[in-house]
C-alpha cells in the first residue's frame, strides 16, 4: 500500500505519511536534527512538502520569477494568504535590488507584481506600506535575509505546504487537556504520556482526617494562608486562632490564640506574604496580627470605624476595608494604619463583602444585598453586576479570573471578572437562607468550588458542572464557611455552627 495511503490506529484515523513527516518535524524542533535527518532518509517522506521545498530552493538561489510562479500557482491557498505571501517575497527583491543600488529594476517589478495580486483596492495602501517599510533584516547579509523570509513563508502558507508550528506537541497537549476536562476530580499537576489520565475519587477530600474542637463557640471563618502552611479560624467566642498545618500526614496544631476583640471575630484575611492576619469583629474595628509571635500590631480607623469586611493588595502593604454602615464606606490603609483612599457618602450604599484580585487591579464589593461592583482601582472605571437575590458573601479565584457569589436563594453564581456581557454559572444543591454561608474555589487552577450548608453539610462541585460532585457530612449544625488549601490540594477545612472545624482528606493515605 502507498505510504500516503496507509492508516493508522484502531479507528483508521491517522494518516502514516502525515504522523511521520510531524514526527520529523517534532525531532527537529527538540535539537534531534540527525535523527530527524535519518527518519526522512528511512521513510522517504520529506518534514516539508514538495511544493514549500521548490520554493525555499527559489528563495536560496533568488529566482524571484520563479517565486512568484509558484506561488501565484499553488492551490488551496485563500486571496489573503497568497498575497501575503507574494508581499514577503516582493518586499525581499526589493530590499535586494535597493541594497545593489538598481532602483529601475525594483520599480519595475513593483508594478508588475502589484497589478497581478487579487487583493482589492482597499488593501493596496496597507502593502504598498508593508513594501516600503524595510524591516530589520534589511540590515543583516543577505543569506540571514532569504533564511528569515523562508521561516515567514512557513508562518503564513497553510498545511499541508507547510506545518503549524510543533503541531505533534499541539496534538498530544490537545488529547491531555481532553482528558483532564473530563476527570471531574482532576486535581494532580503532573500528568504522564504513558497512560490515560484518571484522578482516582480516593485521593479527593472527602474523608474528616482531624476535628479542632478549641473555640467555645460557633466557627463563623477558616482560611488557609496563601503558602497553605498556616490556618486561621475566628469565633463568636470573640476569639481568632492561628493554626499551624503540617507539611506530611500529621495533625494540624494551635500555634496562637489571638486575644483581643470584644465583640465576635466575623472574618479573617491573609496577607499575600503570610506574615500579617487581618481580624474583623462584627460591628467592630479590625486588627492586625503578627503571625509568627501572634502579637497585636494595630487597630486601624477608630471607634467610629465598625468593618465588618477587609482584604489585602498584592505588595502586602495595603488594605481596604469595607462597612455596613453607609456613613463609612471603604478605607483604605497602610500596614502602619496611615489612611490612603476612603469612598463614602450620602450616595454610598452599605458594603456586604469585598475582595481584591490577586493582581491588585480591581477591587470587588457587594453593595446593598444585591450589588456587584467591579472597579478598576488604576482607571476608576467601574462595572456594575445585579442580582436577583440578595448576596452574602463573594470569593475570587486564585487567577483572578472568575468570582463567586453566595445568594439567599440557595444558589451560587460564577462571574468572569473581566467580561462586558457574561451569564454567570449557577450551581445549586446547597441550602441557604438566612445564614451567610461563604464559599471557596479550590483545586488545582482553582477547578473546584466548595460551600457549606444551613444542613450542616459541605457541599463540592467541578466549576464546570452545576451538579454537586461530593456532599460531605459530619458537621452537626449549620457550616459557615470552607477554605481549600492552595497547596495541597487534597485538604479542606470548614467551619461551622457545632463549634469545630473539620479538615477533610482524601480517603486513602497520600503517603
Amino acid at each position: 500500500m502507498d505510504c500516503s495511503e496507509e492508516k493508522l490506529g484502531e479507528k483508521r484515523l491517522i494518516k502514516k505519511r502525515e504522523l511521520v513527516r510531524l514526527i520529523i518535524q517534532s525531532l527537529y524542533s527538540l535539537g534531534y536534527r540527525k535523527s530527524g535527518e535519518c527518519l526522512e532518509s528511512e521513510s522517504g517522506i520529506s518534514c516539508k512538502s514538495a511544493e514549500f521545498g521548490a520554493l525555499e530552493s527559489k528563495v536560496v538561489d533568488a529566482n524571484w520569477d520563479g517565486c512568484f510562479e509558484l506561488i501565484n500557482g499553488l492551490e488551496g491557498l485563500a486571496d489573503e494568504q497568497r498575497a501575503s505571501a507574494v508581499v514577503l517575497v516582493l518586499q525581499q527583491c526589493l530590499l535586494e535590488c535597493l541594497k545593489n543600488g538598481d532602483d529601475s529594476a525594483a520599480l519595475k517589478l513593483l508594478r508588475k507584481q502589484i497589478a497581478r495580486l487579487k487583493v482589492g483596492k482597499e488593501n493596496v495602501s496597507r502593502l504598498a506600506y508593508e513594501l516600503i517599510s524595510p524591516k530589520e533584516s534589511g540590515t543583516g547579509l543577505v543569506s540571514n535575509m532569504r533564511e528569515k523570509l523562508v521561516t515567514e513563508l512557513e508562518n503564513v502558507l497553510p498545511p499541508p505546504i507547510t506545518l503549524p508550528p510543533r503541531r505533534l506537541e499541539r496534538l498530544v497537549e490537545m488529547a491531555i487537556s481532553s482528558q483532564i476536562d473530563s476527570c471531574i476530580y482532576h486535581s494532580i499537576s503532573s500528568v504522564s504520556l504513558y497512560e490515560d489520565h484518571h484522578c482516582d475519587h480516593a485521593q479527593f477530600p472527602t474523608r474528616t482526617s482531624q476535628i479542632l474542637s478549641n473555640h467555645g463557640n460557633e466557627v463563623w471563618y477558616v482560611q488557609f494562608s496563601n503558602n497553605g502552611e498556616y490556618l486561621a479560624s475566628s469565633s463568636s467566642d470573640c476569639s481568632a486562632i492561628i493554626w499551624k498545618v503540617p507539611c506530611d500526614d500529621s495533625e494540624v496544631t494551635k500555634k496562637h490564640a489571638l486575644l483581643g476583640h470584644t465583640k465576635p471575630v466575623s472574618s479573617v484575611s491573609w496577607s499575600p506574604d503570610d506574615t500579617m492576619l487581618l481580624t474583623c469583629g462584627n460591628m467592630e474595628v479590625v486588627k492586625l496580627w503578627d503571625v509568627e509571635t501572634g502579637t497585636f500590631k494595630r487597630t486601624f480607623g477608630d471607634d467610629d470605624i465598625i468593618v465588618n469586611s477587609c482584604a489585602w493588595f498584592p505588595n502586602s502593604k495595603r488594605i481596604v476595608c469595607g462597612s455596613s454602615d453607609p456613613e463609612n464606606g471603604i478605607y483604605m490603609w497602610d500596614c502602619e494604619g496611615n489612611e490612603i483612599k476612603v469612598w463614602k457618602g450620602m450616595r454610598m450604599p452599605k458594603v456586604l463583602d469585598l475582595a481584591v484580585t490577586p493582581d491588585g487591579e480591581n477591587l470587588i464589593s457587594v453593595f446593598a444585598d444585591k450589588e456587584i461592583r467591579i472597579l478598576n482601582v488604576g482607571t476608576n472605571s467601574e462595572r456594575i453586576i445585579a442580582e436577583e437575590h440578595p448576596i452574602t458573601s463573594l470569593s475570587v479565584s486564585g487567577d483572578g479570573k472568575f468570582f463567586i457569589v453566595n445568594l439567599n436563594s440557595q444558589a451560587i453564581h460564577m462571574w468572569d471578572v473581566a467580561g462586558e456581557w457574561v451569564t454567570p454559572t449557577k450551581y445549586e444543591g446547597h441550602k441557604q437562607h438566612q445564614y451567610v454561608i461563604r464559599s471557596c474555589f479550590g483545586g488545582l487552577n482553582s477547578s473546584f468550588i466548595a460551600s457549606g450548608s444551613e444542613d450542616s453539610m459541605v457541599y463540592i462541585w467541578n466549576r464546570k458542572n452545576s451538579k454537586p460532585i461530593e456532599i460531605l457530612s459530619g458537621h452537626s449544625k449549620t457550616v459557615n464557611c470552607v477554605s481549600w488549601n492552595p497547596r495541597r490540594h487534597q485538604m479542606l477545612a470548614s467551619a461551622s455552627d457545632d463549634q469545630t472545624i473539620r479538615i477533610w482528606g482524601p480517603s486513602t493515605s497520600t503517603s
